[in-house]
């Protein structure tokens, strides 16, 4: 039979990331040394009382459907988190919690997105952002951002049209660790509001910053509230990755129609994930400093040693935990460098090409200092090598 699969499923392209850990996992099955800078999660355990709060909830049998949106336990305390840290006011009912930040952005868009639709996505993007984008019926209309990789209302403005639906804001951002200032923030809300854009507001690394302070664009005032959906969730800050909660907050017509494409997708989050994500959000905070410290004691040797490398460039993250250094001066491509990287030295990276910048690779630093060090080491022989062959 021809032409089995849907046109929409080849369109898109398999995510790169989870290739790349995918390739590394087959290597190390094969003996291979694999130093992998790859992965897009915490190197750190789940912290004790969260895994015991997983615990609790299957010895109580709190293992059957809930609501749809998510638990009213879980979903109170996402509206008393969103108050007290990020200065924002929402009933429960504004509230949807889904299977991971990926899935409620993924029915955000389904929700919000008809064919020809629209959305603005800043480039270097996350890898899914057009992909979900395009499995919408959408069409993504790329943004550079400027020269120190910041996303502004100037450049956003020159990609609007009168398809434009939505706008993608993930600050900080992945892959290159940049944070929108709130003077940017500010523009970026005025336009979206001019010209009636939803706001796609991607926070989901909003505690792992390091030299800036993290701002929801939606506390900003009324008007942009009502324009944007916030996405967060609890796998990058309580390092919380497999247990796939993640939560949306925003105007009540769009949440509800995000509550109708998810009970026809899901049903609902595993009910155990969310008993836990209730500890998650609401007991003690302490471990979050812990890591966020140790990224950035991460974040500054990997980035010093980055440029201290001849032929590599790095800007210095604000936050998340991913350096995007420039690497065209040794390779022609990304494809190119991260090939070549791990078959002539077991060192594994994502190709920025996958982001939108074929000049770039993503290095993740949640992953011991030694193994950063070690791993350095032979991305410096690496590229002195290329250098001298040239």
């Amino acid at each position: 039979m021809d032409h089995i699969v849907s046109k929409r499923s080849q369109d898109i392209t398999k995510s790169v990331t989870l290739s790349v850990v995918e390739k590394v996992k087959a290597l190390k099955r094969e003996g291979k040394d694999i130093i992998s800078f790859g992965a897009g999660e915490p190197d750190f355990e789940t912290p004790g009382n969260i895994k015991d709060a997983g615990i609790e909830a299957i010895k109580k049998g709190i293992t059957r459907y809930t609501s749809g949106n998510g638990t009213i336990e879980l979903r109170e305390a996402i509206t008393a988190k969103l108050k007290k840290e990020n200065s924002l006011s929402y009933d429960a009912s504004q509230v949807i919690v889904s299977s991971g930040a990926k899935h409620s952005l993924h029915n955000v868009l389904q929700a919000l997105i008809d064919p020809g639709d629209e959305v603005i996505v800043p480039v270097p993007y996350w890898v899914s952002y057009p992909e979900l984008v395009k499995l919408s019926s959408g069409k993504p209309v790329f943004a550079k951002t400027d020269d120190n990789l910041q996303m502004t209302a100037d450049l956003i403005s020159k990609k609007i049209t009168k398809k434009t639906k939505a706008l993608f804001l993930n600050s900080p951002c992945n892959p290159s660790g940049a944070v929108i200032t709130s003077v940017e923030l500010k523009k970026i809300g005025k336009l979206a509001v001019e010209e009636g854009i939803i706001v796609i507001s991607d926070e989901i690394y909003e505690k792992i910053i390091f030299d800036k302070e993290h701002i929801s664009i939606a506390s900003l005032g009324k008007d942009i509230k009502s324009h944007t959906v916030v996405i967060n969730g609890v796998s990058k800050a309580y390092s919380m990755t497999g247990w796939r909660i993640g939560y949306a907050a925003g105007p009540d017509e769009i949440i509800n129609a995000m509550s109708k494409v998810q009970s026809h997708a899901t049903s609902c989050p595993n009910a155990i994930g969310q008993h836990a994500s209730v500890e998650a959000l609401s007991g003690p905070q302490d471990m979050l400093e812990t890591m966020r410290l140790e990224f950035q004691r991460r974040r500054d040797l990997m980035v010093t040693r980055l440029n201290e490398i001849e032929g590599i460039k790095c800007s210095r993250p604000d936050g998340a935990f991913y350096a995007f250094p420039d690497i065209s001066s040794v390779c022609s491509g990304s494809m190119e460098f991260t090939e070549r990287l791990i078959d002539q030295e077991n060192v594994a990276v994502v190709p920025g090409i996958a982001f939108g910048m074929d000049k770039h690779v993503r290095l993740s630093f949640a992953t011991s200092m030694e193994k950063i060090k070690e791993g350095l080491d032979r991305i410096e022989r690496f590229v002195r090598n290329q250098i001298s062959t040239r």
